[in-house]
This record gives C-alpha cells, structure tokens and sequence, in this order.
C-alpha cells in the first residue's frame, strides 16, 4: 500500500451522488422533509412521522453506554439500568439505525453521574422515550451498557509485521471488515463492513461517473483480487456521500453504501466498530491500515489484501509547514512515519484505519488522501471517523426506516 503528487488513494480513473437535502440539514426519513439539525430531539416533532424525536439515542465510550437526549437540559444522560430489558434494548438499536440486538447489560460508572434516564413502567405500552424520565438517582448503581452488533471481531491474534507499501500479506479473518469495491471488474477503492447491509469508504470513491450505485460491486472476506473475479459479489441499492463533502480540501470525505442484499457474517466476513462519542485516540496510538493498494508510488494495485502499523499523528503536528501546512481539517486525522517508507497508496482509498481498544477493534478512520506514496514529511490522511458517527447513523435509521426487518 504506498502515493506522489497531492491526490486522493483511489485506484483507477473510470456522477456525484445527489442529497435531497441541501447543506447540513437532514431528510426525515425518506419524505423529502428537509430540517435543520437543531430541530433534531427539541422535544417538538418536525418530521411527518416524528422520525426527530425518535432518534434521540446515542452510545458513549468505548464501554457503549446508552445515553439518552433531553431537549429541555440539552444534554445527554445515562440510562438507569433499574427495570431495563432486551425489548428496550432493540427499540434503542433501531433508533440507532441498527436492525440487529447484540446484548443490553448493567455497568458500574467509573464517573459518578448527577442525573439519569429512568423508566417509568407503571407508563403503559408508550414509546420508549415518553417512558423515560430525568432522576438524580439509579438504585441498582449500574447504568445500561448496549451493544446492537458483535463488532470488532478478529479471528487472528497480531503478529506485527512490517507491503500497503512496507506491509505484509493478511490472513483469512485477520481484518474481517475489509472490502474490496470494484467498478466494471476493476478494484477501485476499499471500504469498511459495518453492519450486515452498510459499508462505509470514501466520498472521493463515489464521485462522478462512480456515483451510479448500480455499476459497483462490494467483495468481501476474499483476500485476493483474482479470486474476486471468479464471483459476483454484492450489488449496492444506495449510495450516500456526505452533504458537505468538498472535492478540493477533501473536507468530510465519507460515504455509504447500502446493500441490495444482506452479508452473511462468518469467521472471515464480520463488522468493525464505529467509535462511539467520547471516544480520544491519543497521538501515537497504534492503528493498522489494509488494502490492495499499490505497494510503490505509481505502482498498480495489489493482488492480495496487505496490511501494515502507523502511528496517529497529532493535528497541530500534521499542520506544521513542514508538513502540511495547514491543510488538516477537524474531519481528517493523520497517521503514518514522518521518516517514510511506510504508507497507504493508490487503489487503498477508503478502506480502514483501525485501532484495537477494550480488546474491541474500532474503525478510527477511512483512507483519504495524501501527497505521494510513504514520502518523508508526508504521512497518510483519513476520514475523522468520530466526527461522522452521527451522520451514519442518522442515515442508516432514515434508509432502514423503509423496509421492515426482523431484529435478529
């Protein structure tokens, strides 16, 4: 996986995605209502099917703490688990835009918290939400840790190698989330398998004439390239670039697509973990990228899916003079050797930065772009996962709002 000259990682040269929704606000559901964020959760139902005050739910930490908005504090409270069930639990999931339940369980607060989310059973069957109320106390002491998928399974213990370009070959379940996305037979980009029907890569992949969801083709748990043309893979329904993505700067370089037909999860083909809020990575933390990139500036993408170790860079750093000058954004994150020889490159561009944390791997970022392949002074950059948590799952509620699956 190594890239020169300023360009973003994808492979291959080969129309932009259309929002509904202008700017920063946010389509109810599939209704063409378009509002603005701060009517989100304000206690007043905007949507015409109240999908504003529906989605009022969020997970936090890297211990998934469900928290609740109240629009009349404005802030966000831990659930009590006093009285807490699985039915509630999936309500809460597939507000979140999950149409999976993993498990709900009690944890005791490291922080002791003022105020908590409590329900009211003797309320009736009402919405969930209209169940909950604010109190200063939690009797059982735990507050409701929720997980909606099994994310972040590796079936391979790390033996750390240093091809991406300085990598290695992967393993069969190494990176399970990988994905290779293809146009016309041709790998073009990778990306990052979050739930059974959504995969996660970059906005810069599905611009132009890659825009048509119907002409990709999404492989996953394959290692190699050749192989890969021997199947038919997965056909994408839906593309969704983010509304305020920005061709030059690369500014909010993500994007999802959404599958025709369900993945089957297996020991080789599982979801990595967004990062929930209240989630820091630290400059230095270890993270691993993967891909079939080239292995040289100007070289041709990889048959096998490589992989390698790089260091998150701290901002202020990436946008020294000698660096980057000023060109890392709030919505990109740096990672890589200062010294070189160790990169993403041509062909990796929107695939996965991972990092594992809590024994859990968490997708820190997606590969986005950088000036040349594994150059001195001029490290890879990624999509700010943290900063489009929220902006994923807001549309994966809305898309999935308009079939009606099965919790499993």
């Amino acid at each position: 996986m190594t890239v020169s000259g300023q360009h973003a990682k994808m492979c291959c040269s080969l129309p932009t995605v259309e929002n509904r929704c202008l700017g920063s606000l946010i389509e109810c559901g599939s209704s063409g209502v378009c509002i603005p964020p701060s009517q989100w959760c304000d206690g007043v139902s905007h949507c015409p099917s109240g999908e504003d005050e529906t989605r009022c739910v969020r997970l936090f930490g890297p211990d998934f703490i469900l928290e609740v908005y109240s629009p009349v504090s404005k802030s966000w409270y831990p659930v009590c688990q006093d009285d807490w069930n699985d039915d509630y639990g999936k309500i809460a999931c597939k507000d979140m835009g999950y149409n999976t339940y993993y498990y709900s369980r009690g944890v005791a607060t490291e922080v002791s918290f003022k105020s908590y989310m409590k329900l009211n059973t003797s309320a009736g069957n009402i919405d969930l939400y209209k169940k909950l109320y604010s109190s200063d106390s939690c009797a059982s002491g735990n507050v409701v840790s929720l997980r909606c998928i099994e994310c972040g399974l590796s079936t391979k213990s790390m033996n750390i190698m240093n091809r991406i370009v300085g990598g290695s070959g992967a393993t069969p379940g190494q990176w399970p989330w990988q994905v290779s996305l293809h146009v016309h037979g041709i790998h073009v980009c990778g990306g990052s398998i979050i739930t059974r029907q959504w995969i996660v890569t970059a906005a810069h992949c599905v611009e132009g004439r890659f825009s048509d969801p119907y002409s990709w083709r999404v492989y996953a748990g394959i290692l190699n390239q050749n192989e890969m043309l021997l199947r038919n893979g997965y056909r994408v329904q839906q593309i969704i670039s983010h509304p305020d993505y920005d061709t030059d700067s690369k500014d909010n370089d993500v994007a999802l697509m959404k599958l025709e037909t369900p993945l089957s999860f297996t020991d080789t083909v599982r979801p990595v973990c967004l990062p929930n809020p209240g989630m820091m990575f630290q400059p230095n933390q270890q993270c691993w990228i993967s891909g079939w990139g080239a292995e040289y500036q100007g070289g041709k993408t990889s048959n096998n899916l490589n992989y390698v170790t790089v260091p998150l860079i701290e901002r202020s750093r990436c946008n020294s003079v000698y660096i980057y000058n000023g060109m890392i954004l709030p919505t990109m994150i740096c990672a890589g050797y200062l010294g070189g020889g160790i990169d993403s490159c041509q062909g990796d561009s929107g695939g996965p930065l991972v990092t594992n944390k809590n024994s859990v791997w968490w997708l820190v970022g997606d590969t986005s772009w950088g000036t040349g392949c594994a150059s001195p002074n001029r490290p890879g950059v990624y999509g700010n996962m943290t900063v489009f948590t929220d902006w994923i799952y807001k549309n994966m509620q809305a898309y999935n709002s308009n079939f009606n699956h099965n919790l499993i």
